[in-house]
């Protein structure tokens, strides 16, 4: 799987496709109540496993999906980002679209990680796949994330509410 996606490297950060290795790793950052209160309800075991497991699937079918995030020099994973390829159930305007995404650990939150990571994974998406149109879901409470989707190019799309009941706002980010 290493042979879809280059390493990326930025001035700060290493990104990488996942790896088996990393599944728990990024379980002990998602399960964090601090980073995790924006991801859902669930944090479970097998809930992780099925998610990560999307993930690699959106590599092996699509040739994209989301890069796990280490700081250069460091063995510490910091969370992952990208974009990657899944179905919601949301709509035709947002459905079977590439969706981006971030987290990350909170005690690297608004230092600019996210925005480095985010911008190296669309740059690196683009150059593999040429322009094309983005989607985002991010919680309304999400503030930051909301206003990097907004230093990226998103644009609000719509709101939406998940078959969980939990509010969402839709963005898409325009070639």
């Amino acid at each position: 799987m290493d042979s879809v996606a280059p390493l990326l490297e930025t001035e700060r950060l290493e990104l990488w496709v996942p790896r088996q290795g990393d599944l728990w790793a990024m379980h002990a950052i998602v399960t964090d109540p601090a980073t995790g209160r924006f991801l859902g309800p669930s944090h479970a075991p097998a809930e992780h496993f099925l998610r990560f497991s999307r993930n690699a699937g959106s590599w092996l079918l699509y040739g994209y999906g989301s890069f796990i995030v280490r700081e250069r020099g460091s063995g510490e994973l910091i969370g992952h980002c990208g974009v990657f390829h899944t179905f919601r159930g949301l709509g035709e305007d947002f459905d079977d679209s590439p969706e981006a995404g971030w987290v990350l650990r909170h005690d690297r939150v608004g230092q600019g990680f996210a925005r480095e990571a985010m911008t190296a994974a669309l740059a690196w998406f683009e150059r593999e796949h040429g322009p094309r149109r983005i989607v985002a879901m991010i919680a309304p409470g999400n503030a930051a994330s909301l206003g990097l989707a907004h230093r990226l190019g998103f644009t609000p799309l719509r709101d939406a509410v998940l078959p969980d009941g939990e509010a969402v706002c839709l963005l898409e980010r325009l070639p």
